[in-house]
């Protein structure tokens, strides 16, 4: 995956959310967007998903450059999938049918195709006996699993996470992790933002520390954890870990 970010910024009334960002990645598998809450790495993901304009700044995602029109966003928006942190599955629909509609709908799949699809998706992810369920029937991590699943289905260039692990427990944020290790195994693109410093640690190779709307450091999470030389990032780990032991 390559991603080129120049000069990148976005303002919501007045509030700075990205400031003149720049980022610049080349032949990265996995990257894992990490920092304090306003920071603005969630602007950056929906940036990087076509979800969000920016008031200036240029993307280049994979060599092709972001064209922030409407009518030319539609094309970059089928090359990525997103995993919302609220799963934004379709409540009155199974789990099948959640995968199977956008098939039909967006993609143009026929039924019987998209159903075998869905089928064998959900069987990977260990939901063969939930596929009749309704999202309400789910648990936490059940949900996650069947919105990757609907977002693979898609087979996009490049998926999305915004907080993958939110609001799931321990046991549950390691099968999501185990999910994500698979994700690796099988070269798919990742980028995912998270508040979870060791989720990010394992499952992505490359990480991103972005606060006040800049990227402070970025590197290998073998060495960003490590050594890191941002003294931001030191402070933010620091806090999070003594959030956590509280």
């Amino acid at each position: 995956m390559q991603i080129e970010i120049r000069d990148l910024s976005k303002a919501y009334n007045g509030q700075i959310a990205l400031d003149k960002l720049s980022l610049n990645l080349q032949d990265v598998g996995s990257l894992a967007i990490v920092g304090p809450s306003g920071g603005g790495k969630t602007t950056l993901l929906r940036v990087l998903g076509g979800l969000e304009t920016p008031d200036s700044g240029t993307v280049v995602l994979n060599g092709r450059p972001v064209d922030f029109q409407e009518q030319q966003l539609m094309a970059h928006r089928k090359r990525i999938a997103m995993v919302f942190q609220a799963y934004n599955l379709f409540p009155h629909l199974t789990a099948l049918q959640n995968i199977t509609l956008p098939l039909v709908k967006t993609r143009a799949v026929p039924a019987e195709l998209a159903q075998q699809e869905a089928v064998s998706l959900l069987e990977r992810f260990g939901l063969a006996e939930h596929l009749h369920k309704h999202p309400n029937q789910l648990s936490g991590g059940q949900k996650q699993r069947v919105a990757i699943a609907r977002a693979l289905a898609l087979k996009p260039e490049v998926l999305l996470f915004d907080e993958p692990t939110s609001a799931l427990d321990p046991e549950i944020t390691a099968e999501i992790l185990d999910v994500f290790n698979d994700l690796r195994v099988d070269n798919k693109d990742l980028i995912l933002v998270t508040h979870e410093i060791g989720f990010a640690r394992h499952a992505c190779d490359y990480v991103a520390f972005v606060s006040e709307g800049r990227v402070e450091m970025h590197g290998r999470s073998d060495m960003v954890y490590d050594q890191p030389e941002s003294e931001a990032f030191r402070r933010f780990v620091s806090r999070i870990i003594s959030w956590k032991a509280t």
